[in-house]
C-alpha cells in the first residue's frame, strides 16, 4: 500500500550497495539472485539496478527462507506459491467487493 507522504513501493529508488545493506546482504548475493529470477529490480536506461521497497521485502523473505534451510530452487518455488496465493486472494476479495478483474 502506497501512502501520499511516501514512495510507490514498486518504484526503484536504491542502488544495489544501499540494498544489500539495508537487506544486511553482500551484492553478490543480490546479483546471484537475481541471476536465479529470484526478483528483478528496475534498470536505469544506462543499465543501473535499481531496487524498491518492494524488493527490499522480498530479499528479507529470502533471507528468512534460506536461514530455514532452504535452497534456491526451494526458495523459487516457494516465492512464486506466495506470489501466487496473494494474486488469487486478491481476486477473491474483487470479487466480494462486486469488482471485477480488468
Amino acid at each position: 500500500m502506497t501512502t501520499s507522504s511516501g514512495p510507490d513501493r514498486h518504484r526503484g529508488v536504491y542502488g544495489i550497495s544501499v540494498a544489500a545493506d539495508l537487506v544486511g546482504m553482500g551484492v553478490q548475493n543480490l546479483r546471484a539472485y537475481e541471476a536465479r529470477g529470484l526478483l528483478e529490480p528496475d534498470r536505469t536506461e544506462g543499465g543501473t539496478r535499481r531496487y524498491s521497497a518492494d524488493d527490499l521485502d522480498r530479499l528479507r523473505r529470502i533471507g528468512d527462507l534460506l536461514d530455514a534451510g532452504l535452497n534456491l530452487a526451494g526458495i523459487g518455488m516457494v516465492l512464486d506459491l506466495e506470489d501466487e496465493n496473494s494474486e488469487l486472494r486478491q481476486q477473491a476479495e474483487e470479487r466480494a467487493d462486486g469488482s471485477t478483474p480488468d
